[in-house]
């Protein structure tokens, strides 16, 4: 975990401090449940609550022992003492403790990134109802299609935003299983009660069946869910790094007082917080091809999985989450030029609005064929820079004039087809009705 991209609320969740303290509670809650049992003496528990360790001592006997979790109990049991000590861990499995504990993590991860992710859709939704009436040329191929609105683009972004956030729950719901079920995952020497208390005190299901671990295409499928919303994030980057071109200018990212685009250019407002989301959203998609690779394991278990999950599941959700942040931020502060956008709508004297005059002049009786031509004439002329302009050069045919010549305005009113956008307000409950 890199700190620059760790939010600090992610950065605890994957601390090894936290980890440890899951690793205690597990135990501890093991033991309740064998009390009730009767095999361990409820006697023993209040001992065993008062349980300690020491991270840096655990890291000590680690560089001894070469295991984690046989480093931690040989410090808890330490602390505890005997008779007690030896009720800890029974019939237990040091996956007992890791997929367990990864579980709650990946949960408490999910948690937050969530919550951060839903300042980036309440900014979107903010800026989808303000500028509903911001006229600008949409575009496919990056060439100007047909007129829209500025906020009926956002509004796309809210919705792949709400998908993003439901695929994200369902996926931390699956991943939200524990198992304490002993050494290859039948419960030969754990009984199923034990599993369900601690499962349940920590918010967890029992995994359906287990090996030694959790099978690993629920995590495979939360790192999906992961890089799914790092492609929204990153899809909205992309947009408003386009937008923010020198040649587009319609919208960009926030620029503080004092930063400075380039060590070289001071004319450079460069879109670094949108080129930075972008950046890390590759990372995570590399991120979710080890995931994908840690499914097959071998037989019951194997640790291949393991070195990778160390790394891949920590950095994955803080950079989502911080992701997350950096695009409410854009988001809030973004600079929006209505008058930029008009003046792109007009690119080419109008030639957004050559469908509306291709199927003008096919109303009018004209072949389909023969319409397209004379539009696409004038329209390459206007674009290839003829400085007369889409619909001047139309005036000028007579044929034009004498078919639609009067239907002129009404064809190239950028209102017109446009009605209908509210709709997706509406669906998105937006607060806006449709007339």
């Amino acid at each position: 975990m890199i700190e620059r991209y760790s939010p600090p609320a992610i950065r605890a969740v994957w601390s090894d401090q936290h980890r440890l303290e899951l690793w205690l509670r597990i135990e501890v809650l093991a033991c309740e449940a064998w009390a009730t049992l009767g095999r361990i003496p409820p006697s023993a528990l209040p001992k065993i609550r008062k349980g300690t360790f020491d991270a840096e001592k655990i890291a000590e006997v680690e560089a001894r022992v070469g295991h984690d979790v046989i480093a931690f109990l040989t410090v808890l049991n330490e602390s505890i003492g005997q008779p007690e000590a030896r009720y800890v861990h029974i019939g237990m499995t040091s996956q007992d403790l890791n997929d367990t504990a990864s579980a709650v993590q990946l949960v408490e991860s999910a948690r937050i990134i969530a919550n951060d992710l839903a300042s980036v859709r309440e900014a979107a939704a903010d800026l989808a109802v303000r500028h509903r009436r911001t006229l600008m040329a949409g575009r496919t191929h990056g060439v100007v299609a047909e007129p829209i609105t500025f906020g009926f683009k956002v509004a796309g972004w809210v919705a792949e935003l709400d998908r993003a956030q439901e695929r994200l729950a369902r996926a931390a719901d699956e991943v939200a299983v524990g198992r304490v079920s002993g050494a290859v995952g039948t419960h030969a020497t754990v009984d199923p009660k034990v599993e369900e208390h601690v499962c349940r005190e920590l918010g967890l299901r029992p995994d359906d069946v287990s090996t030694q671990v959790v099978a690993r295409d629920r995590h495979a499928s939360f790192m999906s869910a992961l890089a799914l919303v790092a492609g929204t994030l990153e899809r909205i980057a992309t947009e408003v790094r386009h937008l923010q071109r020198s040649e587009v200018g319609e919208a960009f990212e926030p620029f503080g007082k004092e930063q400075k685009g380039s060590s070289a250019m001071p004319h450079k407002r460069n879109p670094v917080l949108t080129e930075r989301v972008c950046g890390l959203a590759r990372v995570v998609r590399g991120q979710l091809v080890t995931a994908l690779e840690n499914t097959a394991l071998w037989h019951e278990r194997d640790i291949s999985h393991s070195s990778a999950e160390r790394i891949i599941f920590p950095d994955a959700c803080s950079l989502v989450d911080y992701m997350s942040q950096e695009m409410a931020k854009v988001l809030r502060g973004l600079e929006v030029r209505p008058d930029r956008m008009l003046r792109n709508l007009d690119i080419g004297g109008g030639v957004v609005f050559s469908q509306r005059v291709l199927l003008a002049l096919v109303d009018s009786g004209m072949s389909r064929e023969d319409a397209y031509l004379i539009v696409q004439k004038a329209a390459m002329r206007a674009m290839d820079g003829d400085e007369t302009g889409f619909r001047k050069l139309l005036e000028k045919d007579t044929e034009v004039m004498s078919r639609i010549g009067s239907k002129l305005d009404d064809v190239f009113d950028p209102w017109a087809g446009l009605e209908h956008t509210d709709l997706a307000y509406e669906r998105l409950g937006l607060g806006v009705k449709t007339k």
